[in-house]
């Protein structure tokens, strides 16, 4: 019997960085819920990101925010991963050596970036609802991070080869699709995140479904013998599912939560 499920939000639930769901899939999460089934929400997105995009049910679920670096449920935080202050500003520095990059870490509540660009502002407060903050100068703010991030209008994955080396004994460094390189610390992703939660609630990976569409999916899918690919996924992150479903345009994964009703 399936006990939890894992679900990716952006190209797997919805287009990336939309941020409407199918009415329709927030019906079947807590009809599932009645039946003991649990929801977990894992996504590069901020906790904030999440709880807007599941607003109506925000309380009902798991968030796995930040690739697996925030945990947390009905609004508070159950775990949290810190990374190395000294390793997230050198990061920062040598991201703004490239004028084609814009970096952005993340505290617990709160965004922090330098840019300039409003429109790249308004798009993530406006767009993905993140907790934003402007800031003069990124290596003076003083918080936890837990987790930097690299944009790029498209193809992030190409340009940042250099720094994917050059921080890859420091740092989880994973691709979350065409304009994200995500950063945290050292063994956390997804994946593990899934793995606590079923060790909390007392949850085999046999009792679990995961469904994602990119590389930083890869480990969650692997926590799971009911791993789906959505048909837009990656090839790589076909390869490493056990069954597929329709993409994310169709409601590939509504129309497999519906079978378990």
């Amino acid at each position: 019997m399936i006990k939890l499920i894992a679900s990716d939000i952006d190209g797997t639930l919805v287009p990336d960085g939309n941020n409407e769901l199918n009415p329709e899939l927030l019906e079947v999460v807590l009809k599932l819920r009645k039946k003991g089934i649990q929801f977990a929400a894992a996504s590069g997105r901020q906790y904030a990101s999440i709880e807007s995009i599941f607003n109506p049910i925000k309380e009902k679920i798991f968030y796995l925010s930040d690739n697996g670096a925030y945990v947390g449920c009905h609004g508070r935080n159950l775990f949290l991963n810190p990374i190395d202050h000294e390793t997230v500003m050198d990061m920062v520095r040598e991201v703004r050596k490239r004028e084609e990059l814009e970096v952005m870490i993340s505290g617990p509540e709160v965004v922090y970036l330098e840019t300039k660009d409003q429109g790249f502002l308004d798009w993530l407060i406006h767009g993905y609802k993140f907790h934003v903050k402007q800031v003069e100068d990124l290596t003076k703010v003083d918080s936890q991070f837990i987790k930097v991030s690299v944009y790029r209008k498209t193809q992030v994955e190409s340009h940042t080869r250099d720094l994917q080396e050059a921080f890859a004994s420091r740092l989880k460094i994973t691709i979350a699709g065409d304009m994200w390189m995500d950063c945290m610390r050292p063994g956390v992703n997804k994946g593990e995140a899934v793995r606590l939660l079923q060790d909390s609630l007392g949850i085999k990976p046999e009792e679990t479904m995961t469904f994602g569409d990119q590389l930083n999916d890869i480990e969650m899918l692997n926590q799971a013998y009911y791993s789906f690919a959505v048909g837009n996924a990656r090839k790589e992150v076909k390869a490493a599912a056990r069954f597929q479903t329709d993409d994310n345009v169709n409601d590939g994964v509504l129309k497999i939560l519906k079978l378990l009703l």
